[in-house]
């Protein structure tokens, strides 16, 4: 088994064959029921692979999601636009 240490991308664990813990199911009620949320998690805690998700469900990239819980809850995979900022590359010290 290969384990995504350090790799925050949806799309490269599903791929490349790395293990994925399948919270779909969260995500589609997340996505269906809500309305605003304020997402609070602590440091190295997955909020970039959350936000990565939600990007390509959003997308509506619904082959990165077969075998997983949503792949039977979702039923019209719409695209939708997305403005997506990653700060995790980056220096932000002065």
């Amino acid at each position: 088994m290969k384990y995504p240490i350090g790799i925050q991308d949806f799309k490269t664990i599903r791929k490349d064959g790395f293990v994925y813990v399948d919270k779909t199911a969260l995500l589609y009620k997340l996505a269906d029921e809500g309305k605003t949320y304020f997402l609070s998690r602590p440091r190295r805690f997955g909020k970039s692979l959350l936000v990565s998700t939600l990007k390509y469900y959003f997308s509506g990239e619904k082959d990165l999601f077969t075998g997983l819980a949503i792949d039977s809850l979702e039923t019209q995979w719409e695209q939708y636009p997305i403005f997506h900022i990653d700060f995790n590359g980056s220096d932000f010290t002065v």
